[in-house]
């Protein structure tokens, strides 16, 4: 799988807030999104993810040779951003029922064995509402990476994680992630240490005017 940006560049009204964005992702590969808070970098995941789209530019999506339509994009990748939510009034158990509907679980796992590594079996009928922050951000994570697809995106993965969480975190990023293509977003280093190759979003800032 790759991610083939060309001249990508995104605006909000009349402010540009990236341009000019040439750049490959491909699968096997660990990148980093950098940057500053507010600086763009969820807008770039949500451009690679398909659900924002470029303001110019082009987004080519490749599996071996085939390339894929857009709008089918979403069916190779898995997210965890904090802009998604959990549907709180479920419990762990139907919550991970029901996002297993619509995507494949990673070979070998099951909904028993997502409960275990996430060490819930004592609330897996609970009902998420009642979950800590932290205990969220462990479920949203175990959703994207135990989903079966060769594109995984991460924002922010270990916000509300304290430190057990966060040596959790960076477990589950080097037991399952090593033959996908992983992007993620992030200003702190401890989340990102996984990552060979690094795309500073300050360097794409860089552009005479808002409308030039």
């Amino acid at each position: 799988m790759k991610i083939i940006l060309e001249n990508i560049g995104r605006r909000f009204n009349q402010e540009w807030i990236f341009r000019s964005v040439n750049y490959r992702f491909e699968q096997g590969n660990a990148y980093a999104i950098l940057g500053a808070n507010g600086s763009g970098k969820s807008t770039l995941l949500q451009v690679l993810a398909g659900s924002l789209s470029a303001s110019e530019g082009y987004i080519t999506y490749q599996s071996g040779e085939a390339t894929i339509d857009p709008d089918d994009f979403y069916g190779h990748l898995s997210i965890s951003a904090p802009y998604l939510e959990l549907i709180e009034e479920f419990s762990l158990t139907e919550m991970i029922d029901f996002h297993f509907q619509f995507k494949d679980f990673l070979p070998g796992f099951d909904s028993h064995e997502i409960i275990r590594i996430l060490d819930l079996k004592k609330v897996e009928n609970k009902a998420i509402r009642y979950f800590s922050s932290g205990m969220k951000q462990r479920c949203k994570l175990a959703l994207a990476v135990f989903t079966n697809t060769p594109v995984l995106l991460l924002d922010e993965p270990t916000a509300n994680l304290d430190k057990q969480g966060l040596e959790w975190y960076q477990q589950l990023i080097a037991n399952y992630t090593k033959e996908r293509l992983l992007i993620i977003c992030s200003n702190q280093e401890e989340e990102y240490q996984c990552c060979t190759h690094q795309l500073q979003i300050s360097d794409y800032k860089n552009f005479e005017s808002p409308l030039g």
